[in-house]
């Protein structure tokens, strides 16, 4: 009888050392691959998947190319993201290098989708555009508390598809009357987003994610040592997780918590910070230093190369009221997100780039500014447009007044909030206006006119816009 007994014993002591080897704890949680597959969380994220990624594919698959390849690296996030969902629910919540190792998987998805986006400029810039930086969304996974640097996973979701938004109605404009698949894309693209992963989030983990409480540690990677005798390498420059390029912080107190993990992950290309040496910066090819006396008795000037009439690159607050962008060349990635409805933003001298104001100011000024595109959600008083060329302009929010003024080139995006705005233009051309036209996002655009007819008539000049008609 004795024996027998033992014999149970030992077979529920063995029974209860194999549970907890596969990772139940004490308060039952799933430990299983299998139990933990099963949960309501992730098959939801299935669902997610089957109902809003397959559509984005199958768009894809109709156009094929580059857009086919960037597709397929996205919903690659996203299956990345469900595997790091399932190892959440059997790990212990990580320090911060322990989540930097742990979101490195993802992070070299989204860095595959940024490389695309690099080089030369290809015919489907926008739609690579509109997709790697919709992937910073991805990042809610990363939230662990309200001292982190992030946003709620909910709202860091809708940020960050506004960051996307931009490329994505480029491409709804561009191919609205040309191919309706690129259009079909777009929209399946935003839906994956908006309400897709935001209506996800919001269900099952609308305060970040729920780590274990006694499962398996998640593990740092441990810093690799120089060969022997080697020179310590340098500190690679900080780098945004989502982006190729720096980010350009607009606070001037750098942010702690989730916003240095970001650097962190994905530093480690040493000459991202460095300036390229072009050919007329070479000796051999400065006109100042050719050592040939003209043969003309005319006295010649050459610009020194080393000398720069615009100034060097500026994003910063004075005095506390006013935000200098100045002289930004190339940077797509351009972001105030610290402001009030007592500042104003003065954007001069920019070239190539993107910024994105993420909150109410009182004022907007754009000047001297060439391919310059400016996202921003509310204005008190006005935008004004001075003495651009091909600049893209688009309001999320509200705004009273759009002013143009000497400008050549200029597209505005109105959101819903901001169909009863005034816009008031000056000795400028080709100035396109597109609103929303229905609910699923369509736009239509509207040229504003710049001939006009002047009639003398009942004693007064009677003015019309000049209206054209085709066959």
């Amino acid at each position: 009888m004795e024996a027998k007994l033992i014999e149970r014993l030992e077979a529920a002591v063995a029974r209860l050392e194999s549970l907890s080897a596969g990772g139940i704890s004490a308060r039952g949680l799933p430990g299983s691959v299998d139990e933990v597959s099963s949960d309501p969380s992730i098959l939801a994220f299935d669902d997610l998947m089957a109902q809003y990624a397959a559509r984005v594919s199958a768009a894809a698959e109709k156009i094929g190319g580059q857009v086919l390849d960037v597709t397929k690296l996205v919903l690659e996030a996203f299956s990345v993201q469900k595997k790091l969902l399932l190892e959440i629910k059997q790990t212990q919540k990580p320090d911060m290098a322990g989540l930097v190792e742990f979101l490195k998987p993802l992070n070299e998805v989204i860095l595959k989708v940024n490389a695309m986006t690099e080089g030369r400029r290809s015919d489907f810039f926008n739609h690579l555009k509109s997709a790697g930086d919709s992937l910073s969304a991805l990042a809610w996974i990363a939230y662990t508390g309200k001292d982190c640097g992030m946003s709620m996973p909910i709202a860091h979701v809708e940020e960050s598809w506004q960051m996307a938004e931009f490329y994505n109605n480029k491409v709804l404009v561009e191919y609205r009357n040309k191919d309706q698949i690129h259009v079909e894309w777009a929209k399946a693209l935003k839906e994956l987003y908006l309400p897709g992963l935001r209506d996800y989030v919001k269900s099952h983990y609308p305060l970040g994610p729920v780590w274990s409480a006694s499962g398996k540690k998640a593990s740092s990677a441990p810093p690799k040592a120089p060969p022997p005798g080697a020179p310590a390498p340098p500190p690679p420059p900080p780098a945004s997780l989502f982006s190729s390029e720096p980010s350009q912080p607009s606070s001037s107190n750098p942010k702690q918590g989730m916003s240095a993990v970001f650097q962190e992950i994905s530093s480690g290309n040493v000459s991202a910070g460095l300036k390229k040496v072009t050919a007329d910066m070479k000796t051999k090819n400065r006109t100042d230093r050719t050592g040939v006396v003209s043969a003309s008795g005319k006295e010649t000037r050459s610009s020194s190369p080393s000398f720069s009439k615009a100034g060097p690159p500026k994003l910063e607050l004075q005095m506390g009221r006013k935000w200098a962008v100045e002289n930004q060349i190339g940077r797509k990635n351009l972001v105030i997100d610290d402001c009030d409805a007592k500042q104003s933003v003065y954007i001069y001298g920019c070239k190539d780039s993107v910024l994105q104001i993420q909150g109410k100011v009182n004022n907007i000024t754009i000047d001297k500014c060439t391919k310059m595109g400016v996202v921003f959600k509310d204005v008190v008083a006005a935008c004004e447009v001075v003495n651009c060329n091909g600049v893209e302009v688009q309001c999320q929010g509200s705004a009273p007044t759009i002013s143009v003024d000497n400008t050549s080139g200029c597209q505005l995006y109105l959101s819903k909030d901001s169909l009863g705005t005034s816009i008031t233009t000056s000795k400028s051309s080709e100035i396109n206006v597109l609103v929303p036209t229905g609910p699923d996002g369509d736009w239509g655009e509207h040229s504003l006119p710049q001939q006009y007819i002047h009639v003398f008539k009942d004693g007064q000049f009677e003015t019309t816009p000049v209206s054209h008609s085709g066959a």
